[in-house]
């Protein structure tokens, strides 16, 4: 089959369309990853949270066969920010500027504020898959420098497209999340065998002090209603006002996410005396549960730990899936059984004065994550040892 060499630019999602968008997104090799679903971005350009005025600009690109089907696309968006995206390059932004160099726009392919690792460059199933990446990365270099930007960034991509980018000179850069891995658990009882005795304890005395005075409540698909989306999305705003001053997400995109996607969300929602206190969205993915936000209104000792981590280990085993990805950051998260696990970004510097110092950088940086995350499994994991 053979792409044309030319690559569309579209200032909306839907300009490419539910059905050309998913037979990309939706490819079977890509095991239901939720967040690049037409619906999932549909939402977030309509209801106000992915779009210009808020510093993500849409340029998605498409690219075609030659019967006019759509073959590949890629999320993109003009940033005039650095905002939303958990892969931090505020510092490169600020030497750059005090060099006298301007930074912003930037172009950058990533689901939006979403620190979750999945695929970028979106290919049809039967089309040549690198073909399609170098197209889509040639269409995106080519728009960098059309709009002057000083960059073009790939947050949370997998390795494999990962290191082809590299392989393409693109800087590459290592972090590290914390994930679970189901090693075949049958119940969380089962899991608690495989941590140490202090861990089971510590854990189980959580969980009984989490729940002693609210009900907890896992709703998923016709179950969630607009009277839960209100609660969710007042827990949202708090936790958000606090942490970063202004939420990212709107009220319309939850509603948004009920009504076209709610079969792909978990909602753990705890009340007190009737009155819902607290919950942590997820979206489920064919391999992976990805906790998204969480948010309460009450404090309530080990609550947090018991709907974001307990919650989604004992749902994930029920329904067998291999792991849950429990968003960015979080030491804390080791002693639950959530172990350290690199995640990547790739970027193309366009100026090579900025360009050398931060691919030196990330050099330096790669060789220290891979230590922190050596050092941090050894000494923290709360697994039996040789169990």
């Amino acid at each position: 089959m053979t792409l044309t060499p030319a690559v569309k630019v579209c200032r909306r999602i839907a300009e490419i369309g539910r059905e050309a968008w998913d037979a990309c997104a939706q490819n079977p090799a890509y095991a239901g990853y939720p967040f690049l679903h037409y619906d999932f971005l549909h939402a977030l350009e309509a209801a106000g949270c992915a779009v210009e005025r808020t510093g993500w600009g849409p340029q998605h690109l498409a690219v075609e066969d030659e019967t006019g089907q759509v073959a590949a696309v890629m999320p993109l968006y003009l940033k005039s920010h650095s905002q939303g995206e958990y892969v931090f390059d505020h510092a490169w932004a600020d030497a750059y500027e005090r060099a006298g160099g301007q930074y912003y726009p930037k172009l950058l392919s990533a689901a939006p504020f979403t620190p979750a690792t999945g695929p970028r460059l979106l290919v049809r199933p039967g089309v040549d898959a690198r073909e399609g990446w170098r197209l889509l990365t040639g269409g995106a270099l080519t728009l960098c420098e059309r709009h002057g930007a000083s960059s073009f960034h790939v947050n949370f991509p997998p390795e494999d497209e990962w290191r082809w980018l590299g392989e393409q000179g693109f800087g590459l850069r290592e972090g590290q999340q914390y994930h679970w891995q189901n090693a075949g658990y049958a119940s969380f009882e089962d899991f608690l065998g495989a941590l140490s005795s202090g861990r089971r304890k510590t854990i189980r005395r959580e969980r009984r002090d989490a729940v002693a005075e609210v009900e907890v409540v896992s709703l998923t698909g016709a179950e969630i209603g607009e009277e839960h989306w209100d609660a969710f999305f007042r827990f949202y705003v708090d936790t958000g006002s606090r942490k970063w001053g202004r939420p990212y997400l709107t009220r319309a995109f939850f509603s948004r996410l009920g009504e076209t996607m709610a079969e792909r969300v978990l909602l753990i929602l705890a009340r007190r005396d009737g009155r819902w206190i607290a919950g942590a969205l997820n979206l489920i993915g064919d391999d992976c549960l990805y906790g998204r936000h969480w948010g309460c209104i009450e404090e309530v000792p080990f609550l947090h730990f018991e709907l974001c981590y307990y919650q989604a280990i004992d749902w994930a085993i029920a329904q067998r899936l291999p792991r849950v990805e429990a968003g960015a950051q979080g030491q804390h998260k080791i002693a639950r059984g959530y172990l350290p696990t690199p995640v990547y970004s790739a970027h193309y510097i366009a100026d090579p004065a900025l360009r050398a110092p931060v691919e030196a950088f990330l050099a330096r940086e790669r060789l220290g994550v891979e230590s922190e995350i050596e050092w941090l499994t050894e000494e923290y994991s709360p697994f039996r040892k040789g169990g």
